[in-house]
């Protein structure tokens, strides 16, 4: 009797530790449980907008190739002639700070060699000489005669035009408002359908967008010279903005 009585007071604390445990593991579930039943519903969408505008400035890639017998004899040609393409410019009202050198090389010209003569090294027949510049035109009325008198001056590389906008923050502040309009309507119509009714927005994340890839133009230069005026179409251009917005539903 003695004996069996020992025995049930070791297993006391058995079962009251076990139960102890039980009950901890209760309290600390408990919390993380209540915490995902507060985790809001939201419903999560994407808007687009856009904005369009008449480009107000244009860049013209423009420069002077020159050759000669030496390397001094094709930058002395060229400096001649990108001399005078400078002149003409402030005299067509292009600024200093609206005209920037945006390559310049020297390198050798090689004599084209008879099959022949092949594997013999190269010879060296002369050298050319690039000076490109790149001119920011402001007015664009002007344009059209801005390219005749570089032409007309000895500028014989005319790599591209390039329209754009001066100033384009308040016209993608603009696509930026229609992106989030358009976000709040697809998300209006989304609770609609699904029969539950939006609350705070949660948070706004801008992606993508911007300024489109500049449209370039490009004529021959022989048929440019020829003209009295070069007819130019700066056109319009878009900007575009990408928002995502997080929104609380109940």
């Amino acid at each position: 009797m003695p004996k069996n009585r020992t025995t049930a007071l070791a297993a006391a604390p058995l079962a009251l530790i076990a139960a102890m445990a039980l009950f901890l593991g209760s309290a600390l579930a408990t919390p993380a449980h209540a915490q995902e039943a507060d985790e809001p519903r939201t419903i999560t969408i994407s808007g687009e907008g856009e904005a369009t505008a008449v480009p107000d400035i244009a860049y013209i890639d423009t420069g002077v190739v020159t050759e000669g017998a030496t390397a001094a004899e094709a930058l002395a040609a060229n400096t001649k002639a990108m001399a005078a393409v400078f002149k003409g410019l402030e005299d067509a009202g292009i600024e200093k700070r609206d005209m920037q050198t945006s390559q310049f090389s020297v390198y050798p010209v090689y004599e084209q060699m008879r099959p022949e003569d092949r594997p013999q090294t190269p010879k060296i027949g002369g050298y050319r000489v690039q000076n490109q510049l790149t001119v920011k035109v402001r007015d664009l009325d002007a344009l059209g005669g801005i390219l005749d008198k570089v032409v007309t001056l000895g500028s014989n590389q005319l790599s591209g035009i390039r329209f754009a906008i001066d100033k384009p923050e308040p016209l993608l502040d603009d696509a930026r408002k229609k992106a989030v309009e358009d976000a709040l309507r697809k998300a209006k119509l989304y609770a609609g359908a699904a029969g539950v009714a939006l609350g705070q927005i949660m948070s706004i994340t801008e992606s993508g967008g911007g300024m489109p890839p500049q449209p370039m133009y490009m004529k021959a230069m022989g048929e440019m010279a020829r003209d009295s005026s070069v007819p130019m179409a700066a056109g319009e251009q878009t900007v575009s903005a990408s928002v995502t917005l997080v929104i609380k539903i109940d």
